[in-house]
């Protein structure tokens, strides 16, 4: 029996040799399964329990701050020998990932890179966020220099004026970076970040429609404003869900 703790963003590698047969049990905090494909898995909290054999599990992590311990149970010798647990391969093993291993009152320290590697995952959300503002901000610009070369006025009939084209490019980059916002908190607290912010930022596209339509504009000056909605979406979108995705490899 091995207790692993998992400091918090800890990240440990799962070899099928040391899960062989093997029971977890989680006695503190919250560990969350990484698959296979480097998508993050279901999070199990304070006494839950998993099997890792076959199960395409590849890494074990910690997705908050305080510290995670699981309870590792595997079959062995009856309870007159504990405290003479032998040293096996499968132990080495264990030793030579990065992990102390010791019999029944040890503890398995997760590594201290987890931080480093959230830090990471932030710059190049970061990174990602600005290039892809800049071009939402320039793609939409572009799309109401067109729409006005065909006719559209964007005239919004409370405040008698046209919209202006800068006007455009300083709305987009404005909830470009909420978008920014919304997917580095996403990054932090929750399990699975990249789909949480496809359902959000999708449901805030929809909303976004609403001004347009109820502005009193005409019919062309709607339709284009709908339009021009949908073109940081689908630049913002794609490329913060790809950054919230870890990295296979």
């Amino acid at each position: 029996m091995r207790t692993l703790t998992l400091r918090g963003g800890a990240r440990v590698v799962v070899v099928a040799a040391q899960w062989y047969d093997a029971f977890g049990v989680v006695t503190r905090g919250r560990v969350q399964l990484e698959l296979r494909d480097g998508e993050p898995g279901p999070v199990l909290g304070r006494d839950d329990g998993f099997w890792l054999r076959g199960t395409g599990v590849r890494a074990l992590r910690n997705p908050g701050r305080r510290t995670a311990r699981v309870r590792v149970l595997t079959p062995g010798p009856g309870p007159s020998h504990a405290g003479q647990h032998a040293r096996t391969p499968a132990d080495e093993r264990w030793r030579r990932s990065g992990m102390d291993s010791m019999d029944d009152t040890g503890v398995v320290a997760g590594p201290a890179a987890g931080p480093t590697h959230h830090t990471h995952r932030f710059a190049r959300l970061a990174g990602t966020g600005l290039l892809a503002t800049l071009a939402a901000m320039a793609a939409t610009t572009l799309g109401a220099a067109l729409a006005r070369a065909v006719g559209v006025d964007f005239e919004v009939p409370d405040g008698g004026e046209s919209i202006p084209l800068p006007g455009f490019a300083m709305v987009t980059g404005l909830f470009s970076v909420v978008g920014i916002v919304i997917a580095a908190a996403l990054l932090r607290w929750s399990a699975r970040p990249a789909e949480r912010f496809v359902w959000t930022a999708v449901s805030l596209t929809a909303l976004s429609w609403v001004p347009p339509l109820l502005c009193g504009a005409d019919t062309a000056t709607i339709t284009a404003l709908i339009g021009l909605h949908l073109v940081p979406a689908t630049v913002m979108i794609p490329a913060l869900a790809r950054s919230l995705r870890p990295r296979t490899g």
